[in-house]
């Protein structure tokens, strides 16, 4: 990955972006699209949208979305403590002794996720799993008063965001679901631009509040009217400890983006995108579905009359953690891969099964 693109990474990867809170990173997407597309626009629920080409037979739209699961203040007691709810899907260990910031309208306050010691736990209290409500968020205030000075009800909280590079170009930070897929789909219609005069109208959408369900892929692919699609977005890496192959199937950190098939996926546009990765070389994996998969390409499918939809996964290890890990060389090989397939849209194409 080159220096330049690896720094944007890291710049998404460092702006916070609950689902419903998304606007500081939507900032930077339309920073990125601005020198790119033709137009770049932002809708009411939150989307922002680049075109290019737009006037084409043929509508291709990417999408990754931008939002990731946080957490928004509940209440906050008498002596300062603060309670929270989910935003998206947490298990509440991953919560336990977490570095954590709220976002607030005066800028970030820190503070810590916390629970009893377990020193002063009853044996009953440590057979059971921790709840949300049996957690506290500690940001070293006096009381509510002192609290309420700069936290509200309503203020998002995500983890403290921090990226951490391993070895081998494996690269861990919070939200890589789906700031990874956002950064593919962005660096995909940058390198489709780049290659040349377009055979189709190009959109990209950074889609928000796909984390309490796939809100806006279904809004912006209405407005777009796309005639194919591809959402980007991560999937269970299966090469760690105690994940069952048969169940999960056999995906690997480092070989490539996995590139779905089943019901939710148009068949042409999945022979597209193999054949594509055949004709230059990009390490593909496959990864099947026998559902409506739970991302983006769920609803996009089903716009309007019906999508040719596709679906490009960058594998990713300890989903929904503060350690989601993925391999930089799957990133960028399935920006390769999409770009490679945009530019294939040449001609008359039917996509109908």
């Amino acid at each position: 990955m080159e220096p330049a693109a690896r720094d944007f990474l890291v710049r998404l990867l460092e702006t916070p972006s609950p689902s419903g809170y998304e606007q500081p990173i939507q900032r930077l997407v339309r920073d990125y699209l601005a020198p790119l597309a033709d137009t770049v626009t932002t809708d009411s629920h939150g989307n922002v949208i680049g075109a290019a080409n737009a006037s084409a037979p043929i509508r291709m739209l990417l999408a990754g979305h931008c939002d990731q699961i946080g957490l928004i203040v509940q209440y906050i007691d008498s002596d300062g403590f603060i309670s929270v709810q989910p935003i998206g899907g947490w298990d509440p260990i991953q919560l336990v002794g977490a570095r954590v910031v709220i976002w607030t309208a005066s800028g970030p306050v820190p503070g810590v996720m916390s629970r009893k010691p377990i020193h002063l736990l009853t044996e009953e209290e440590r057979k059971v799993v921790p709840k949300m409500k049996d957690l506290w968020i500690d940001i070293g205030a006096a009381d509510r008063a002192d609290c309420e000075s700069v936290v509200r009800v309503g203020d998002a909280v995500t983890f403290e965001l921090k990226v951490l590079s391993l070895r081998r170009d494996l690269v861990c930070s919070v939200a890589m679901d789906d700031k990874i897929g956002l950064w593919v789909v962005l660096e995909a219609f940058r390198r489709a631009l780049a290659a040349g005069p377009l055979p189709c109208g190009l959109f990209v959408a950074s889609t928000v509040q796909e984390e309490i369900g796939l809100r806006g892929a279904q809004t912006s692919s209405h407005g777009v009217d796309p005639h194919v699609a591809i959402a980007v977005d991560v999937t269970h890496a299966t090469d760690c400890p105690t994940i069952d192959k048969k169940s999960e199937g056999d995906v690997s950190l480092g070989k490539g983006p996995v590139v779905y098939r089943g019901p939710n996926m148009n068949p042409h546009v999945v022979d597209r995108l193999l054949a594509a990765a055949r004709a230059r070389e990009i390490p593909v994996q496959l990864g099947a579905s026998g559902r409506a998969t739970p991302t983006d390409a769920n609803v996009l499918q089903t716009t309007r009359s019906g999508v040719a939809t596709g679906l490009v996964s960058v594998p990713n290890r300890y989903m929904h953690s503060a350690v989601e890990t993925v391999s930089l060389a799957d990133a960028d090989r399935a920006a390769d891969l999409l770009a490679a397939f945009v530019r294939g849209l040449e001609g008359a194409i039917s996509w109908a099964p």
